[in-house]
């Protein structure tokens, strides 16, 4: 089914909005998922504060060289879709995930950080960094370390004068 002019007005001013009111793009190459495995991901996303889009490429294209974006485009082969979240890591780790998963279904083709292009590989490495609450924790245990050290030190101090 071709889409009218119209239509595709529509959906170039919604792959925009997705593009610049996200602080993060990945590109997914997405071949013979199930209906269930594409709302995995959705759930995933949503959970996240993001979503999913199958989109069409000459319509993103046409996005992307209007962004403003800097960097080059990366090469956006196969079924097309893309996650998107306010949480600048949560696309790339969520799809990062489910991909494992997926058997070459699903692969990162690049995205958009920190309003640059990223190529597979550099999407892939935003992927593996944790989540917001996971470095919340990790602070928090860097901060209580030495407060704990000194308690257990006081505490065998305490009991050698017991």
């Amino acid at each position: 089914m071709a889409l009218t002019k119209n239509q595709k007005t529509d959906l170039v001013g919604k792959f925009a909005d997705v593009i610049k009111g996200n602080a993060s793009v990945v590109f997914l190459s997405a071949k013979n998922l199930s209906v269930a495995q594409v709302n995995e991901v959705r759930n995933a996303l949503a959970a996240a504060n993001g979503g999913y889009k199958v989109v069409k490429k000459t319509l993103l294209k046409r996005v992307l060289a209007d962004s403003g974006i800097t960097g080059d485009v990366p090469t956006l082969d196969g079924e097309l879709a893309i996650a998107f979240s306010n949480d600048a890591t949560a696309p790339a780790r969520e799809v990062w995930n489910f991909a494992k998963k997926t058997d070459g279904k699903m692969a990162m083709l690049g995205g958009i950080f920190e309003g640059k292009f990223m190529d597979a590989a550099q999407i892939s490495e935003i992927a593996l960094i944790p989540g917001t609450d996971v470095l919340r924790g990790m602070f928090v245990n860097v901060i209580n370390s030495p407060i704990q050290g000194l308690v257990i030190a006081l505490s065998k101090i305490a009991e050698a004068k017991a």
